[in-house]
């Protein structure tokens, strides 16, 4: 009997797969529990259509991802900061406050997404990398001034 995979199950596959059990097993076991659906003419159709759509959204988030890229490799971002002798900073320039000076220009980036080594201490140009997708990192030249 031909089943697809609702959830993961341990020893046969991952949801969404389509596998061939024993027909006990899948009557009894599976499909009761929500594990699996029959795989029928018509859902098969159904699981074909829903990986479409999702292979269609995975291509536009990585669009969107390398688009942000483009856009945050071409202009440095300003942070205005108080400092005191030597370009020191009185504090320091964190991957939160970065988050909010890209908020403050129309991007919203989640502030985990931002990858500092460590914080930044001192006046002047920084690289900094940000995580925009599974496939996509953009390095954005943070220019720390004083304020």
């Amino acid at each position: 009997m031909k089943v697809i995979l609702l959830k993961d199950v341990k020893s046969l596959g991952k949801a969404g797969q389509v596998v061939d059990v024993a027909d006990g097993h899948g009557r009894n076991y599976l499909i009761p529990r929500g594990l699996a659906k029959e795989a029928t003419q018509g859902s098969l159709n159904d699981l074909k259509h829903k990986k479409e759509v999702e292979k269609k959204k995975a291509n536009q988030e990585l669009q969107a991802a390398e688009d942000l890229k483009v856009k945050f490799e071409k202009k440095p971002l300003e942070i205005k900061v108080k400092a005191g002798e030597a370009g020191r900073l009185f504090g320091s320039v964190t991957s939160a406050d970065i988050a909010d000076a890209l908020k403050k220009n129309g991007y919203k980036v989640d502030k985990r997404k931002i990858e500092l080594k460590e914080n930044i201490k001192e006046l002047g140009v920084h690289q900094v990398s940000i995580k925009l997708h599974r496939d996509v990192t953009a390095t954005l030249k943070v220019r720390v001034i004083e304020a």
